[in-house]
């Protein structure tokens, strides 16, 4: 073998490195294949059928990473079921990555998967750094050839690659930054992993603002000026300017751990009495935030503003009495309480804490008298409560919507379906708006780092603000109250609201909202069923770590 390169076989694993003058300069397949492009199939052979065997599998997988490792795109290419994809892909690793050194190690082989580890060294400028991280690909037997064959995608090269994005090493786009919660404790990916794509996104925006400096890196260049880049290593520290966050470290700790006892939940947490953004987490962490970006039907939590709206119209107020039986027929569609359960001689705040859909619902019918019914929802949304508004947190986030609905859509909005669409941050904002008497835009850092204008609204009448408390803490603490259990541990002063949302014949979304002294937060739990069930422990876990 040439100097600078070699093949191993050591424990049985295949191994290639490629290094400096010998990156590209020989053509390892050669040294591998003995130069049979064939790859599983002899000249005169009819191309094979059928799932691809064990031999093919790791052979095509060894000779695959052997020719990416060596630097030859095009062999690499040719070796997968879309060279024309490949090729470029394969190349712009080295090159746009600055990688000098690459190890590559097959794992052992799951079915037509194979997982591999990836040792580099990357430089750049004087600047030099290791870099490991696992992947696998994916061997398919080609449509028309059959022969086995690399099935293309974008993290074969890395994990979190993109088709459209690409790897690159340089002087970082953005200056470095080292955030910090309200209380001075650093915030780092590492340990508040849902705070990662925040704190990229926050760098991006403000790092030159706080006098930060860029250092070299590499990252993934996403491709897209809306979408923040994602960093993978550091290899020269630039100096990082001090942004200061609202996160609470100790709330945000709790959202982390509250989400992962589900398979899809999120979670966000505000101080009412400021807007201040406490915390925020997902699991799982994606680049999309959902707590922040998630346009989902609330469900049930929507009943804060229903309600609001039925006292701001007078069609009752917290003592009056409404009707609650198990059905009603609105617009030609049929709605129900949940086991179709009735109250009577109920009273709005009985039916609030138990949830009852079809008082809300009954509210169309006068409204509907007045020309209002399918306009009144948005209407009380966006003038007490901002949502519609332009939401400026400091990243990107969803204002929420309540548009114009007709026909049994805008009786499906009263119970907060139809063509609502909320994050968790905009219900925690419903419950912080009940609590405060009025309504803070959320936000994660301050407006006077780029001086964005902040959404308003009016605040709450004092009597409607007085009756939403007093229907939030029935629910809460009430006999019959449908989060009275999931907020048994929380401190006094407490309201909350459950919620569930059906979805396209799936199981409930499990939504949740809640207010404890200066904090409220709200949860989302994919596919949860009931509010209390799911949802409601989340936020309950949330609201007691801001004591």
């Amino acid at each position: 073998m040439r100097s600078g390169t070699k093949v191993a076989i050591v424990g049985g694993v295949f191994a290639v490195v490629a290094s400096g003058v010998g990156y590209g300069g020989y053509n390892l397949w050669n040294g591998i294949t003995g130069g049979d492009s064939s790859i599983g199939t002899r000249a005169g052979d009819a191309p094979r059928t059928g799932p691809v065997t064990a031999d093919e599998i790791t052979a095509t997988a060894k000779d695959f990473l052997a020719a990416w490792a060596a630097g030859e795109p095009e062999r690499a290419a040719q070796l997968t079921n879309d060279p024309v994809t490949a090729g470029p892909a394969v190349a712009a690793y080295r090159e746009g990555a600055s990688i000098s050194k690459a190890v590559i190690t097959p794992g052992t082989p799951v079915g037509a998967k194979v997982p591999f580890t990836v040792k580099a060294t990357v430089s750049y400028e004087g600047a030099s750094k290791d870099w490991s991280y696992a992947s696998e690909l994916t061997v398919v037997r080609g449509q028309t050839t059959g022969r086995p064959l690399v099935e293309w995608r974008s993290t074969v090269l890395h994990p979190k690659l993109t088709a459209a994005a690409a790897l690159r090493t340089g002087r970082a786009k953005t200056a470095a930054v080292k955030a910090v919660d309200r209380n001075e404790v650093e915030l780092t990916a590492e340990q508040y992993p849902s705070l990662g794509p925040v704190l990229n996104e926050l760098r991006r925006r403000y790092g030159a603002k706080v006098d930060g400096t860029a250092g070299i890196e590499t990252w993934i260049d996403s491709g897209n000026t809306n979408v923040a880049d994602t960093p993978l290593l550091v290899l020269r520290e630039g100096k990082p300017g001090l942004l200061k966050t609202t996160i609470d470290a100790d709330v945000q700790a709790a959202a982390e751990k509250a989400v992962k006892g589900f398979q899809k939940a999120s979670v966000a947490a505000i101080e009412p009495s400021t807007g201040a953004i406490r915390a925020v987490a997902n699991n799982p962490v994606t680049e999309f935030n959902v707590a922040l970006q998630g346009q989902q039907a609330p469900g049930s939590t929507m009943k804060i503003v229903t309600a609001a709206m039925m006292m701001e119209h007078g069609l009752a107020t917290p003592r009056s009495r409404v009707e609650c039986p198990p059905d009603v027929l609105s617009r030609g569609r049929t709605f129900q309480n949940l086991d179709r359960f009735s109250i009577p001689d109920a009273t709005l705040t009985d039916a609030f804490s138990r949830s009852c859909n079809t008082a809300f619902i009954k509210a169309i019918t006068t409204l509907s008298d007045k020309g209002v019914a399918d306009t009144a929802l948005g209407t009380t949304a966006r003038r007490w409560f901002g949502i519609g508004e332009e939401w400026n947190i400091g990243v990107q986030a969803w204002d929420g919507n309540v548009p114009e609905s007709v026909g049994n859509e805008t009786s499906a909005s009263y119970i907060g379906q139809g063509k609502i669409t909320m994050s968790a941050l905009n219900v925690a904002s419903l419950s912080a708006t009940a609590k405060n008497g009025g309504f803070r835009q959320p936000y994660l850092v301050a407006r006077e780092l780029d001086d964005r204008p902040f959404a308003q609204a009016e605040r709450l009448p004092r009597t409607i603000a007085s009756g939403l408390r007093g229907m939030m803490q029935a629910a809460a603490t009430g006999a019959h109250g449908t989060a009275t259990r999931a907020m048994a541990g929380v401190p006094w002063p407490k309201g909350a609201k459950t919620g569930s949302a059906e979805v396209d014949g799936q199981a409930s979304n499990s939504w949740f909202t809640g207010y404890s002294g200066d904090l409220a937060a709200a949860a989302v739990v994919q596919e949860g069923g009931h509010g209390g069930d799911a949802a409601g422990p989340v936020v309950a876990q949330v609201l007691k770590a801001g004591w």
